[in-house]
């Protein structure tokens, strides 16, 4: 009875977060889309005349420096289309990530477009966008087996997930009858897959997006299965951070980001950044 419990609890997970996120296929890479597609939303009032985005660099493919030293990434272009949608001017300054809070309380910037997670007691008081990218957990099998792995039916399988993390947690909470294997990095859980040491790795969908088409990866793996969004688990977001008092900003961010999906400009964006598609 626990085993069939545990299926049908399962079962029904899969279904609402599989039918709780809308999709896009373009030329069979998997798009996602985090707004309401029959939402109508009216452009604000008032626009700000600019927006200075704060952001931390050396951190690719969000924000990093090509080989001449300029200043690229997801977060550098969609800052840009946001500003263009709105018809706003649009600075971008880099800051260190440990300062992107004093310098938006000291007004050096309007927004932190970083990465910056709500759940930390020190951001709390923020207002925060939409999520503009959701980080899904994603499994990877043999190469050879994707088409044939079950997420469903993973009794006596062997699942390597990293010790300590909540993909380990939600593993043992999901699929009590697999065979959970813990290991202490992300490389020995990725290669313990493609050593054959595993049946599949558990873990995070963007990183594997970039490890999967590597050389460190030879071309052993691919993603199986679709995305887990699980509440408590895998559903925050990647969202702009503006001053709790600095409404305007906030709708006007709001308003654009729907705007720029609505007109395929976000998924133009996310294709070029995410070539392999972690959704």
């Amino acid at each position: 009875m626990k085993t069939h419990s545990a299926a049908l609890l399962l079962a029904l997970l899969f279904a609402s977060l599989t039918h709780a996120q809308g999709f896009a296929q373009d030329d069979g890479v998997r798009v996602p889309n985090f707004w309401d597609p029959k939402a109508v939303s009216d452009r604000p009032n008032s626009v700000p005349d600019k927006i200075q985005f704060l952001a931390t660099d050396n951190y690719p493919p969000f924000v990093f420096r090509d080989p001449q030293g300029r200043l690229t990434g997801f977060n550098v272009d969609l800052a840009r289309a946001l500003c263009q949608e709105l018809g706003s001017s649009c600075a971008l300054r880099i800051k260190n990530f440990n300062v992107l809070l004093s310098a938006l309380d000291e007004e050096e910037g309007d927004a932190i477009i970083s990465g910056l997670s709500r759940g930390l007691p020190s951001t709390r008081r923020l207002n925060f966008t939409d999520d503009y990218l959701k980080l899904p957990a994603r499994f990877i099998v043999a190469a050879d087996k994707a088409d044939d792995f079950d997420e469903q039916a993973l009794n006596g399988k062997k699942i390597a997930v990293v010790t300590g993390s909540r993909y380990e947690a939600f593993a043992n909470r999901f699929w009590p009858d697999a065979d959970i294997v813990g290991l202490e990095s992300v490389s020995l859980a990725r290669d313990a897959v493609k050593n054959g040491d595993a049946d599949a790795h558990f873990g995070d969908g963007l990183s594997l997006a970039f490890w999967l088409p590597s050389e460190a990866a030879d071309a052993c793996c691919a993603f199986a299965g679709g995305p887990w969004l699980e509440p408590g688990f895998f559903d925050r977001g990647m969202a702009i951070a503006t001053r709790a008092d600095d409404t305007e900003r906030a709708a006007a961010l709001n308003y654009a980001l729907a705007q720029l999906q609505q007109k395929g400009i976000y998924r133009e964006l996310y294709l070029r950044y995410f070539p392999l598609s972690f959704y």
